[in-house]
């Protein structure tokens, strides 16, 4: 037999082969379809829909679209998802949003566990984003949010300018910008957040501790510590690298209180308008950046609480009790007096290693000495009782007044 002639009819029965295989392609692709429109509901509910859906032929529809990858498109996918489009094996889903001038579409993935889905404003941008989930999802990573900085110096900056500054008070906002700025961007500045190691955090917080630091080694720990943790919410790296530092906790020195011949020597000494100043101060417990808050009432005395955040306002109220009432009168008004100059001149009268926050103690002290209740006393210095307690109660004036009555000495 002529080996031509056999050669010819292989390439027939190749060719029919072929198309036999192409046809159940076809059949394969009808039946995913149909099987799409029967399931699209469940990926993309009517509910959440929400704007104007089109096929790609932009006939108008309330249906979302099978959507076919070119094999191009199919061959940039990672293998287990290359062979699961070729066979019709999972099903994306597209539909193109129309809301006012703006158009944009989303390609969703639910299939085998996974949940994957990208946006764009021209189909192109979708599936090349879908594609890139894909890629991500058989890697492990997370998607990581658009436009973020990740270097170290950049992100901090994101992470202050766009969190910080909304959840701390100005005056503590500046401390940390000064903080970042001269102890930590210029060990890490433009690093990558990805590169940074345990050992660079640990040199860091060793050498400000053996530069008699301490407070400002656990000051830099914990403004690293909220950074790195925004890097992981926002998925650029997935540890922090502080988890392992080895750093203690600064033992803070709390003021110490005046004794009562302390306490009557300085308002005997101290000259208008200190005296004034000195008096609210050592009677109210205010803290001193509470000064200019200061509102002089017949029977209160009303000061901001500076140690609420978020921009939330308290007013602390305080009794005028028999120890306060002979420097002050309806009519009084804080003087408005520099803070430093008020710092000097205490120092000035006091000294004895004492601080000016020490009127603060005093006055808890006295409370705590003469049977002040707590409930009162924190009403007084503005301290929180917890959540619960502080919902919850509402002490009267004539309570706090009651209370007050019994610091008198």
């Amino acid at each position: 037999m002529d080996n031509q002639f056999i050669i010819f009819r292989l390439r027939e029965v190749a060719e029919a082969v072929t198309q036999i295989e192409q046809q159940n392609d076809r059949i394969k692709n009808v039946l995913c379809v149909l099987r799409g429109y029967l399931q699209v509901d469940e990926d993309f509910p009517i509910t959440e829909q929400g704007g104007l859906l089109t096929q790609f032929n932009y006939e108008q529809t309330d249906r979302a679209e099978i959507l076919e990858f070119t094999q191009k498109e199919i061959s940039e996918m990672p293998k287990q998802f290359k062979t699961l489009f070729k066979t019709n094996g999972v099903r994306a889903h597209v539909r193109k949003r129309i809301r006012n001038n703006s158009v944009s579409f989303e390609i969703r993935l639910r299939s085998d566990g996974y949940n994957i889905s990208a946006s764009g404003i021209t189909l192109a941008e979708a599936k090349a984003k879908f594609i890139q989930k894909l890629n991500d999802a058989q890697n492990g990573k997370k998607p990581v949010a658009p436009n973020v900085p990740k270097a170290f110096d950049k992100f901090a900056m994101y992470y202050f300018e766009t969190f910080r500054k909304r959840k701390v008070k100005s005056t503590t906002y500046a401390k940390d910008l000064v903080r970042l700025k001269k102890h930590i961007l210029p060990v890490f500045e433009n690093m990558q957040l990805k590169d940074i190691t345990p050992q660079q955090c640990q040199e860091l917080i060793d050498r400000l501790i053996n530069e008699g630091k301490s407070k400002t080694a656990e000051d830099v720990f914990s403004l690293m510590n909220c950074t790195l943790k925004m890097a992981i919410k926002h998925n650029i790296i997935a540890h922090n690298p502080l988890d392992i530092v080895i750093h203690e906790k600064h033992e803070r020195k709390h003021g110490k209180a005046l004794t009562i011949d302390e306490e009557r020597f300085l308002l005997q000494t101290a000259q208008e308008p200190y005296k004034t100043v000195f008096a609210i101060a050592l009677f109210t417990g205010i803290r001193p950046n509470e000064y200019s808050t200061v509102r002089i009432t017949e029977t209160m005395i009303y000061a901001n609480n500076s140690k609420r955040h978020n921009g939330k306002v308290e007013i602390k109220r305080i009794p005028i009790t028999p120890m306060l009432r002979p420097y002050i009168s309806g009519d009084t008004i804080m003087p408005g007096i520099n803070l430093d100059k008020i710092r000097n001149e205490f120092k000035s009268i006091i000294g004895n290693g004492h601080k000016l926050y020490d009127l603060r103690t005093t006055f808890y002290t006295r409370c705590q000495m003469f049977g002040v209740s707590s409930a009162a006393r924190d009403e007084f210095v503005g301290h929180s009782s917890g959540e619960l307690a502080n919902t919850y109660t509402d002490l009267p004036d004539d309570y706090l007044i009651q209370e007050g009555n019994k610091l008198n000495y």
